[in-house]
């Protein structure tokens, strides 16, 4: 999957994909966590969450490759269709 098929995410030094979610409270934020998590373990690959009142940062990056592949493009993509 290209890039350019995401919508809202950066790419950051050449090195990563993050993205910030936002949400009204911590609650649906906690619930938003726990099914990125579901879906990374479904695709093997698991990315790095920051989570907050009313937000969730995540970060994407293949450790194998010190930088992004194509698994962060498909798991971006997958997160994206979570909301």
């Amino acid at each position: 999957m290209p890039f350019e098929q995401l919508t809202g995410w950066d790419v950051v030094n050449g090195h990563h994909l993050h993205k910030t979610f936002k949400f009204p409270d911590f609650k649906q934020a906690l619930v938003f966590v726990n099914r990125v998590g579901a879906a990374a373990e479904e695709q093997g690959h698991h990315p790095d969450l920051k989570l907050g009142w009313g937000k969730v940062e995540v970060e994407l990056f293949t450790h194998t490759a010190n930088g992004i592949s194509e698994k962060d493009y498909t798991l971006a993509a997958a997160i994206d269709q979570i909301l």
